[in-house]
């Protein structure tokens, strides 16, 4: 008796007995029969400037910790040349008259590359040297040549 119930409740609301189906059907309707015409042209065009907004967001965080990982390391890079320098003209005596004298005296494994400028083209500041008899004059600092102005725009790599 309750299925015989059950099946004329659910003949009414498809359809299938007298009079008009009360609910429309199932936009999920999977069977054959269904009319499944895919995403439109502007579902499609909106989906795809979401992807494309979210990649630039993307890209651009991506080039600033870029841009922040060459700039820690010319820190470090430099911060180790200048420390290498006062630890050769301690040990030394004298200023280097190069940055190959810390290579060749063991102070530095290799000159490292400037991160900015991918190349091994260092500026070097040539004072006097005190321990010199001659007064001759060594590498006394070293710095970039990168003459970009740093990200947080206080000033040029070539002033680190």
């Amino acid at each position: 008796m309750i299925g015989k119930v059950l099946g004329e409740k659910v003949k009414r609301l498809r359809g299938e007995g007298a009079g008009r189906p009360r609910f429309p059907s199932s936009p999920f309707n999977l069977s054959p029969r269904s009319s499944c015409r895919g995403f439109s042209l502007l579902e499609l065009m909106i989906v795809i400037s979401i992807l494309v907004i979210l990649a630039m967001i993307a890209m651009g965080m991506y080039s600033k910790t870029v841009l922040a990982a060459k700039e820690a390391t010319l820190r470090q890079d430099l911060h180790t040349m200048n420390r290498m320098l006062d630890q050769y003209a301690a040990d030394k005596g004298k200023l280097p008259q190069s940055l190959d004298d810390l290579v060749s005296a063991g102070y530095l494994p290799e000159i490292p590359i400037d991160p900015i400028t991918d190349q091994k083209d260092w500026v070097m500041e040539f004072g006097d040297d005190p321990g010199s008899p001659d007064s001759s004059q060594g590498v006394v600092r070293v710095r970039s040549a990168a003459t970009e102005v740093a990200s947080d725009g206080s000033s040029r790599y070539s002033e680190w």
